[in-house]
């Protein structure tokens, strides 16, 4: 049987696997994760898409202030495909609770970028207990809220028997450029990191699951969040209505800012966190 926590020497190699990368299983679900830094613990959510890799450029920041734990959520990254193909939010919150007991995890502060941010509230509501701050960048859940290129492509019903084969990185590269802002440039980096991503065994069949979920509209329990809220967000994204909604809410909005917040906008997000969060400013540690 294999060990609860096991490093990358252990038991598995890949190209996404460095000295950082542990693994975890959370029912039946091999789990990629990293735990960096000490300090209180910050939880970060990515989005639809998406890996841990996304919080790069903010955990590497972070880290020297608080403990960041982040994860790849199941149906992208290196955890891939859920074997019952449950991508309901609720079961991610399910999820994501079961992976922190696991990891002794009784509150902690959350972070989510997207369908991260989605999980996240829900996390908040659903367990008010284990949330001690919360985090939202360009978080979902409102049903007005547009979609991206790769989510409309995949519930094409012409193009999603094709996507279950094959994930161009052209196809990649057109939803990257169509998410963000004008203040990044999106790199073949990035561009091979998430074509590399989604053509893992299983991924693309996932992301299609994911995206074809028929999702409960929970909006109207956003009010019930107790804790305290930051709002992070992008101004050319659109249907967000958390600072509206979270009673006694904090909003930040950045300008010229897509759906890639984390990378977009990397010193202004981990400032903001670190403000929201009581933690000193990264430049009077410098």
């Amino acid at each position: 049987m294999t060990p609860p926590h096991v490093t990358p020497s252990e038991t598995y190699s890949d190209a996404f696997v460095d000295e950082e990368s542990r693994f975890t299983w959370v029912n039946g679900v091999r789990v990629h994760f990293k735990r960096e830094g000490n300090g209180s613990p910050l939880l970060l959510l990515h989005g639809s898409g998406s890996s841990l890799q996304a919080f790069d450029p903010i955990a590497d920041d972070l880290r020297t202030a608080c403990e960041v734990i982040r994860l790849d959520l199941p149906a992208f990254g290196l955890t891939g495909p859920r074997p019952d193909r449950d991508y309901r939010i609720e079961a991610y919150v399910s999820f994501v609770a079961e992976f922190l007991s696991g990891l002794g995890l009784d509150k902690l502060n959350v972070a989510g970028s997207s369908l991260g941010g989605n999980i996240a509230w829900n996390l908040a509501v659903e367990h008010p207990e284990r949330v001690q701050k919360l985090i939202l960048m360009n978080a979902t859940g409102y049903p007005e809220k547009s979609l991206p290129t790769a989510l409309k492509m995949a519930r094409n019903p012409l193009l999603r028997p094709l996507l279950r084969r094959w994930a161009p990185s052209g196809a990649a590269e057109q939803n990257l450029r169509s998410s963000v802002g004008p203040r990044m440039h999106v790199d073949q980096a990035l561009i091979d990191r998430v074509t590399a991503m989604m053509n893992r065994p299983g991924n693309r069949s996932a992301f299609i699951d994911f995206a074809n979920t028929g999702q409960a509209d929970r909006s109207g329990r956003i009010a019930e969040i107790v804790a305290p809220t930051l709002v992070l967000r992008g101004d050319l994204i659109d249907g967000q209505h958390f600072h509206r909604d979270i009673p006694g809410s904090h909003e930040v909005v950045l300008t010229g800012i897509g759906h890639l917040m984390p990378e977009e906008a990397r010193a202004e997000v981990s400032e903001a966190i670190r403000s929201h969060l009581g933690l000193p400013s990264s430049t009077t540690q410098e």
